[in-house]
């Protein structure tokens, strides 16, 4: 940057460039900004015409990009709304210091809030509008270390009780009156929309949401409006990658419902952002290079006095030199110190402040404090037009904490104030409230009909209610489809050999036929929409594209062509798991946010699901939402060739971590079909709030009929596949468990086992070792709490109990996945869990089954060891297997290679 400023600020005719700025001066006096723009521009485009393609500076001066005379006039009240945010910010900061006088170190933070406040106050009274009849409202994700001040103004609008503020970070004992840390939809879902504290979160997701707005409106199914997305957060977490990750697709698709508000308070949460440099200028210009209109609101009106004597440039000169770190300490030490190291440095600047005292210059405020420049930049973002709008304010972390904080590196975990800081923080904020009481810090309330209180209701009446807000369930009432209506895959295929992925965009065709409940689903991908398979839908229903298809596909000649469209319904959106994630968010939350019940289907490899994008998937189960998530090409051994990052052993250990999720790994194509059948009923009929994990994978095989009366076992997680016979007695018999493509094996080594050793098998499917997990815990829990009552048998057990011979499970992922329902087995029965640890690795599938030890002869064998321990078999028939199998008993562990 620094080589780039020299070349463009190399003078050789200052003569001549004055005459150029005066005669542009000109056209700005006669003709407005606007020419201006467009003769710059012309004359940028001949330069590179002639060859002159020289490196443009990104950003611009350090100054507010509105200029006083451009900026909008609030309509409000400017001394009652300066008297609201003083109490907001007293009861915002007594919230966080009550509760950490308490025992327990419950935590909390002052600091993000007291640099934010005159941003949130802005939008709450002049822009952020709420559902109504009228609207379907805004949609404002808030800085998570912020919500003690969104608490703050509920309470004096009467919406929270102070017995509420009282249980901050207080959940357990607050008994669903608490409130929640950060923005929770799961713990408070009348309030919270969109979790945000995990850093980085809100921005994609404010992308994709926005993104799905218009999504909605160009397929016809809400009407076009002016509703925006603000997104809240703060210059430090612009470091995290999907803070700015996605920029590029708002920028490129001209989201002009768009608007981010970044808190510029130069800190991150122990210490500067970018001391030695300018955080404001360096997300200008990654901003406004991906195509955002970008708003610096660097100073507040004090400044402008000093900025229209500054004719020369030096003031100007200054601000761009000095660094964040020189900032920060400027606010933190006080005027005479600004006055020395700051306007010092130059003749004119210490002569622009002769006349001010120190408590003048230490009063010079920052933009993101006045609410005159935060009302102009939000003005002007909402009347911006084709891209989104990002403002940068610059403010001070700890605002009104004093030397207890104000622009102090430690001053994120500043969680209490001793009386002194209170009794300053009184002071300056006029909060009523005697000396005797400051050492309890009370919370303030000037009455239900104070004019403070008239004044905000009537701001939010007039932008159509309350905010926040949550709605629990979409009005319309849709029907799911019976299982009937999915017949083409619960019937089976003959010789017909196909994918349980094939089956599953079976499924979703049929789901885009239904009269009630096709233009609700949203099939997503990240990318390779091909390999699962779902290339017809590119004809059927199209690709989503905002401004249509400008180009002739390459495959226009073919039925099945690349058709993108401007009412289409596939999102693709690009390799980016997180990009495909936050897009299934905007799409199963939509229900919520714009009282539209939709369907997503996010297909993506399974590797790259909950592991990748594990933040992501926590939050979706935080904020209620309801969709499929599809694991293509899933397990250890099935996805041949592709190697160790690609194949995936263990993400349904993930997914069974996220309470409300509910995972299956299904063999049969009839497994699919009911999973997909009671998934649609349980979130769009009974509108729960649970979302579904399915893995499906690319091997071809041939798929039975769907067993009667299997549908409750596939759902609850297991049943029988098939029944030894009763067996005789003294007759050897195991019990083998499976799932996904490893059942398969597991019926092949069943085979093996009556072949070669006369060992009959019962034979379970096990599409869900988590939801067999949950059940057993369950019922081991309420056992123990009610130990005279009649006891509740697992699910497992009841299974299971009655059969003989030990039980062996093998599936495609580690062992701990099968090993979940041990506790559960019948007392007595032995448990032998195979699975796939270690890392993966390309080979066939035959050649990788083989060297997890899941193969049928591996199973055959493990059945065997099993059934000598019991004293059913002896050793010699277990050194026969591993002879005839041909197993080598040398090998290393899987685990260790």
């Amino acid at each position: 940057m620094d080589q780039l400023d020299d070349i463009l600020n190399q003078d050789i005719d200052p003569t001549e460039t004055r005459e150029w700025i005066d005669s542009l001066d000109a056209v700005i006096h006669h003709d407005g900004t606007e020419r201006a723009h467009f003769l710059l521009e012309k004359m940028v485009d001949t330069t590179r015409r002639s060859g002159g393609y020289l490196p443009f500076n990104p950003t611009t001066e350090y100054v507010n990009t509105i200029a006083p005379s451009q900026e909008a006039k609030s309509p409000g009240d400017a001394a009652m709304e300066w008297r609201i945010r003083s109490l907001i910010r007293w009861n915002a900061m007594a919230m966080v210091v009550r509760a950490n006088r308490k025992p327990g170190e419950l935590g909390g933070h002052i600091a993000s809030f007291a640099s934010s406040a005159t941003l949130y106050d802005v939008g709450f009274n002049h822009f952020w509008r709420a559902p109504s009849a009228d609207h379907p409202g805004d949609l404002v994700l808030h800085q998570g270390h912020s919500s003690p001040g969104i608490y703050a103004r509920s309470f004096l609008e009467g919406r929270l009780a102070e017995d509420q503020l009282d249980l901050f970070r207080m959940e357990v004992a607050g008994h669903g009156r608490a409130l929640s840390s950060y923005p929770h939809p799961w713990l408070m879902p009348d309030y919270w929309q969109v979790p945000t504290v995990s850093m980085g979160l809100g921005p994609i997701q404010a992308i994709y949401q926005a993104q799905f707005f218009k999504y909605l409106e160009h397929r016809g199914l809400v009407p076009k409006s002016d509703r925006k997305v603000w997104c809240f957060m703060g210059d430090g977490e612009c470091d995290e990658p999907e803070s700015l990750g996605a920029i590029s697709l708002a920028g490129r698709e001209g989201l002009d419902n768009l608007i981010f508000v970044i808190n510029c308070n130069l800190q991150r949460l122990d210490g500067p952002v970018r001391g030695n440099g300018k955080i404001i200028q360096e997300l200008e210009g990654v901003f406004r290079g991906a195509g955002w209109n970008a708003l610096k609101v660097v100073w507040g009106s004090y400044w402008d006095p000093l900025l229209a004597r500054d004719s020369k440039g030096v003031l100007r000169k200054l601000m761009m030199e000095t660094v964040d770190g020189e900032y920060q300490a400027c606010k933190a030490f006080g005027g005479a110190y600004t006055r020395e190291h700051f306007f010092g440095k130059y003749p004119e600047t210490r002569e622009m402040v002769a006349n001010l005292s120190d408590d003048d210059i230490w009063r010079l405020n920052r933009g993101g404090h006045d609410p005159h420049k935060v009302y102009a930049a939000y003005h002007a973002a909402v009347n911006t037009t084709g891209m989104p709008t990002v403002i940068l304010a610059k403010t001070v972390k700890g605002y009104g904490m004093g030397a207890a904080g104000e622009s102090q590196n430690p001053t994120h975990q500043q969680k209490k104030l001793d009386d002194e800081s209170v009794r300053h923080f009184r002071d300056r904020f006029q909060i009523p409230i005697a000396d005797d009481k400051l050492h309890d810090v009370p919370y303030y309330h000037p009455g239900k009909d104070s004019p403070e209180v008239q004044y905000m209701l009537e701001r939010r009446q007039a932008l159509g209610g309350a905010l926040p807000q949550r709605r629990r369930k979409a009005d319309a009432k849709l029907k799911a489809p019976e299982l009937a209506a999915f017949e083409q895959i619960t019937k089976g295929t003959g010789e017909r050999e196909i994918s349980t992925t094939m089956a599953l965009v079976r499924g979703i065709n049929l789901l885009l036929r239904d009269k009630q409940l096709g233009e609700r689903i949203v099939p997503i991908v990240a990318d390779e929409a091909r390999t699962f398979g779902m290339e017809g839908m590119f004809r059927q229903i199209g690709i989503y594209a905002p401004f249509g298809q400008k180009y002739k596909p390459q495959d226009s000649d073919q039925l099945l062509y690349y058709r993108e469209d401007q009412k289409g319904q596939v999102l693709q959106q690009g390799i980016s798991e997180a990009g495909g994630m936050a897009s299934w968010m905007a799409a199963a939350t939509s229900y919520s946010v714009s009282n539209q019940a939709m369907l997503p289907f996010f297909i993506y490899y399974s590797m790259f699901g909950f592991q990748r994008i594990g933040d992501l998937c926590w939050a979706a189960g935080d904020m209620r939402s309801r969709g499929f998530l599809v694991g293509g090409t899933s397990g250890r051994t099935t996805l041949n060739g592709e190697g160790l990052q690609h194949e995936d052993g263990h993400s349904h250990l993930m997914a069974g971590a996220v309470p409300n999720v509910k995972s299956y790994d299904p063999t049969f194509s009839y497994e699919v079909a009911v999973i997909l059948q009671d998934g649609v009923r349980r979130m769009m009929q009974e509108q729960e709030d649970i979302y579904y994990y399915v893995t499906v994978m690319n091997e071809n095989y041939s798929h039975p009929d769907l067993p009667k009366g299997s549908e409750e076992g596939i759902i609850k997680g297991m049943y029988l596949f098939k029944d030894g016979g009763k067996p005789k007695k003294g007759e050897p018999r195991v019990q083998l468990l499976g799932s996904g493509t490893i059942l398969r094996e597991v019926i092949a080594a069943a085979e093996l086992l009556e072949k070669d050793f006369g060992v009959k098998s019962d034979i379970w499917s096990c599409p869900s070792f988590i939801e067999l997990r949950r059940d057993g815990f369950d019922a081991e829990r309420w056992n123990r709490l009610h130990p005279e009552a009649k006891q509740r048998v697992p699910y497992v057990t009841g299974l299971l109990d009655g059969r003989s011979g030990p039980a062996i499970a093998a599936t495609d992922y580690v062992r701990e996945y099968a090993d979940q329902i041990r506790a559960f087995l019948p007392d007595g029965m032995r448990y032998t869990v195979l699975g796939t640890d270690g890392f993966g690795r390309s080979d066939t599938r035959a050649h990788l089954r083989e060297f997890f030890e899941v193969d049928r002869y591996w199973i055959a064998h493990a059945a065997l060891a099993a059934l000598a321990k019991d004293g059913k078999m002896n050793a010699k028939d277990v050194s026969r297997a591993i002879k005839e199998y041909k197993l080598d008993q040398d090998k290393p562990n899987p685990l260790t290679v």
